[in-house]
């Protein structure tokens, strides 16, 4: 890193942030980056640091310096270690704007960093980035959707770009429960054999912030809690919301609506996949009722409320199938609680 008659860090190996009024040396994580910073302003956004700088120092003699600083070794990848360091001075963190690859590595490096050096502010923003995608709410999931079928492919990848895998291992890390059901549930969309592989093209980055590619025991039962319950959660759509419908009070079809409802569940049963989604499977089968002519108004509206009601009632259920509280406890525990620490 350094010469040891200059006791000086090289122009190349001055990582950005650099400070020339600073008066500590950051070094990363193979001693190949230094961040010159302020003692005073790290102490002031992070317990960790503040704590550290607290500590009884050992004799000047003792002391490693570069540049007349004192040195910190820091274990941590000199990419991340830059992207907080300069989120912390710049005031910013993760950007709800942006929902590509690149602002989930930043945001991962972001959120592991931020929980290691208790930093709330910026551990609540890279939180919310998440859950901007991966939603706590069904109208979050709803566009999720949306926007996954009208996103354009990303060197050949579709929306959204990261794997549900890793987005579950950045969770488990770093200690965040909030995004965890609805992860959940889109793992559950793999088929097993291809998650125990970790071969997918997803999965297959190359880069110092991604997170683990392993499914874990733990979350290897949360899948396959959530994966039987998807898959039940369709048959008993199929077979009792459209299978064993009657007609609405007042119908006007005089029982004809019961018996496009029955050829709907028959051929709902032959078609669905072991990869369908349930919530926006009900969607689509809805739209569908909606616009056929041979259902009258009243039925149609009595199924359009019965969906909607399904669609609430499963999604409110999701984190109690794989042991988790509700989502109001959850969203208490990752964001009314950080917020509150800020």
């Amino acid at each position: 890193m350094t010469s040891a008659t200059t006791n000086t860090v090289p122009e190349n190996q001055r990582g950005d942030p650099w400070f020339d009024d600073g008066n500590i040396v950051l070094l990363s994580e193979d001693s190949s980056v230094a961040f010159r910073v302020h003692r005073d302003f790290l102490s002031r956004h992070s317990e960790v640091f503040k704590s550290m700088f607290e500590l009884p120092q050992p004799p000047p003699d003792d002391i490693e310096s570069l540049e007349g600083c004192q040195v910190v070794r820091m274990f941590d990848q000199p990419v991340e270690l830059s992207n907080l360091i300069k989120a912390l001075y710049d005031g910013t963190g993760p950007s709800s704007n942006e929902r590509t690859l690149e602002q989930f590595l930043y945001t991962a490096g972001i959120l592991r960093l931020s929980t290691k050096y208790f930093i709330p502010r910026l551990r609540n923003e890279a939180i919310r980035q998440l859950v901007h995608t991966w939603s706590n709410t069904l109208r979050g999931h709803d566009e999720m959707i949306e926007l996954a079928l009208k996103s354009p492919l990303v060197d050949d990848k579709s929306y959204p770009y990261v794997h549900p895998l890793h987005v579950l291992n950045l969770a488990r890390e770093n200690h965040v429960q909030i995004i965890i059901p609805s992860v959940l549930y889109f793992l559950s969309l793999y088929p097993l054999a291809d998650l125990l592989k970790a071969d997918h093209p997803k999965l297959k980055l190359d880069h110092p912030s991604a997170p683990s590619c392993q499914i874990s025991p733990e979350d290897l039962q949360g899948y396959t809690l959530m994966f039987q319950h998807r898959i039940q959660l369709i048959l008993d759509f199929v077979r009792r919301t459209c299978g064993e419908r009657a007609a609405a009070p007042g119908c006007l079809k005089d029982g004809l609506c019961t018996k496009v409802f029955i050829r709907t569940s028959s051929r709902l049963s032959r078609t669905w996949k072991a990869r369908t989604g349930p919530l926006h499977f009900m969607v689509q089968v809805q739209d569908e009722i909606l616009e056929n002519p041979d259902v009258c108004g009243p039925c149609r509206r009595g199924f359009r409320q019965d969906v909607t009601a399904l669609r609430e009632n499963t999604w409110k259920s999701l984190p109690v199938i794989v042991g988790l509280p509700s989502w109001a406890e959850l969203e208490a525990i990752d964001l009314t609680r950080t917020s509150k620490n800020q």
